[in-house]
């Protein structure tokens, strides 16, 4: 049975977001920061007393990293997570620091994008990256960390084949189901059948296919795009996923508050649950 409904809250000099979790009425989250700064001890521990004081608890710590960050199909293979060369150093010892700080805030996982990882198993690249994501995961392993990809810029049977090719238990994906629509990668419900023994999370997002070849899909909100969520919960029931279901609606003010709010009553009326 799918278990709670959840959304991202954003950790930024003004705050965690913690408090705003308890407003939608929910009390699960993923923490996410693209500010390494703010990974300290003195902020851990705050995040933790506030987790503690709304009762929210974090089910994982989203990483960003610094450098150039191009979501589209054109520039992003260059720019994004760990696969493009000239960052690769820089933000795997960041996504190493991200463990810290995530432990110490008594989240379970690290969770990031690693970029357009290649498709063909021989290209050097992919070599590079598993053994990138290898030394990431055994720091993360030792602090009794899980390391989960979020999915969006492979298909999915390249991600299966980089955490068999990584080899290290710890590893998941937080599967987002419309970054998969967004990139043209997948069809979501499809991809269950390749890598569901190891979705360990899921982002609640939506979205539509590309129509310019140059750049993805729009999102939009939960329920309207293609997706499809009533069959796509059926089959995570079937498949026995027992994880969360984390709002993301990346837009933002009150357009983005309205979204989430009616997506938590969308969800829980195709879960069953009371409103």
């Amino acid at each position: 049975m799918i278990g709670g409904i959840g959304v991202v809250a954003s950790l930024n000099r003004e705050g965690s977001g913690l408090d705003r979790v308890r407003e939608y009425g929910l009390d699960s989250c993923q923490l996410i920061s693209w500010d390494p700064t703010l990974w300290t001890d003195a902020i851990a521990d705050r995040v933790a007393e506030e987790a503690e004081k709304y009762g929210v608890r974090i089910v994982g710590f989203w990483a960003g990293w610094p450098g150039p960050a191009v979501w589209d199909l054109v520039d992003g293979p260059d720019t994004l997570g760990i696969v493009p060369e000239k960052y690769r150093t820089e933000r795997k010892q960041l996504l190493i620091q991200a463990g810290s700080f995530a432990q110490r805030i008594g989240t379970p996982a690290v969770i990031t994008h690693l970029g357009f990882i290649p498709e063909n198993p021989t290209d050097p690249r992919f070599a590079a990256v598993v053994a990138t994501v290898r030394e990431i995961a055994e720091k993360l392993e030792a602090r009794g960390l899980r390391f989960w990809f979020e999915t969006g810029q492979e298909t999915p049977i390249t991600l299966l084949r980089l955490i068999q090719s990584v080899g290290i238990p710890n590893l998941g994906i937080n599967l987002d189901p419309a970054n998969l629509i967004l990139y043209g990668k997948a069809n979501p419900i499809d991809s269950l059948g390749i890598f569901g023994d190891h979705v360990e999370c899921i982002h609640a997002k939506d979205g539509l296919y590309p129509e310019d070849p140059m750049h993805t899909g729009r999102q939009v909100r939960v329920g309207d795009g293609q997706v499809d969520f009533p069959r796509f919960l059926n089959r995570l029931d079937e498949i026995g996923y027992t994880g969360e279901l984390i709002i993301e609606r990346e837009i933002k003010g009150d357009q983005q508050i309205e979204d989430i709010v009616y997506t938590v009553g969308y969800l829980k009326k195709l879960l069953g649950r009371s409103e």
